[in-house]
């Protein structure tokens, strides 16, 4: 069983990463390099002006980047497939758990919640953000984002798997705590990135999410049930 949810999770993430890298080059790289374009725009006018304040609330810069074309691809691609993998190896012992016969349509759905828990429900409160772009402390973003993640995740269970109507309205209710909460923002909200690009990424971003998780539960629900047809 767990050779198998490895293989499965191999294959089900090489294929669901390739279609993300795809997607990613088409619709989000060319926003990311417009974007970079009016961060570092911002960077050299604060510079000038010795303006540390608006240096700081931009996105820190690594000394090293992989340069643009082949290089800077074939890293996207590498890093997309251990991402898809590894989402693959979440969504793959979620269905050995699970234990029923699953299919490519139930692996669409189970794709299509994974989607919820890990892109959507997140992206309400903290959408995804371009270079340029003033944001909160990275350990709160990442508190919350991980407490979103495990609401979401053991609401959608209780409001899914269980019976009584009690525990299917406290599934609802976790869901709805993390937005009721609120995510930590900047006190100073915008940046120099344009609104309408930032919408557009915004957008982008959910659409590479949707085709990784679509296609990784539905390559994964149909190998589990091409390896359950072999015995």
């Amino acid at each position: 069983m767990v050779s198998r949810v490895l293989i499965i999770a191999i294959i089900a993430g090489l294929i669901a990463g390739i279609s993300v890298t795809g997607v990613q080059l088409l619709h989000v790289v060319p926003l990311i390099n417009k974007a970079e374009t009016y961060e570092s725009a911002l960077l050299a006018d604060a510079h000038a002006h010795k303006d540390t304040s608006q240096i700081s609330r931009t996105h820190d810069h690594a000394d090293w980047a992989p340069e643009d074309g082949l290089e800077r691809t074939s890293f996207t691609l590498l890093a997309n497939v251990l991402t898809a993998v590894g989402f693959g190896l979440l969504l793959n012992a979620a269905l050995a758990i699970y234990g029923r016969p699953t299919s490519l349509k139930q692996g669409i759905l189970w794709g299509a919640a994974g989607f919820a828990i890990f892109a959507l429900a997140p992206a309400v409160g903290l959408p995804p953000e371009l270079p340029g772009m003033h944001a909160a402390g990275l350990f709160e973003r990442q508190t919350w984002y991980f407490g979103t993640i495990f609401s979401t995740g053991g609401g959608l269970v209780m409001a899914v798997f269980l019976t009584h109507w009690t525990l299917r309205a406290l599934g609802a209710i976790l869901i709805l705590a993390p937005h009721a909460v609120g995510a930590p923002h900047p006190v100073e909200m915008g940046g120099n990135t344009p609104p309408e690009l930032a919408a557009m990424f915004v957008m982008a971003s959910l659409l590479t999410a949707a085709v990784l998780w679509v296609v990784l539960g539905g390559v994964s629900g149909y190998l589990h049930k091409r390896f359950a047809e072999s015995g």
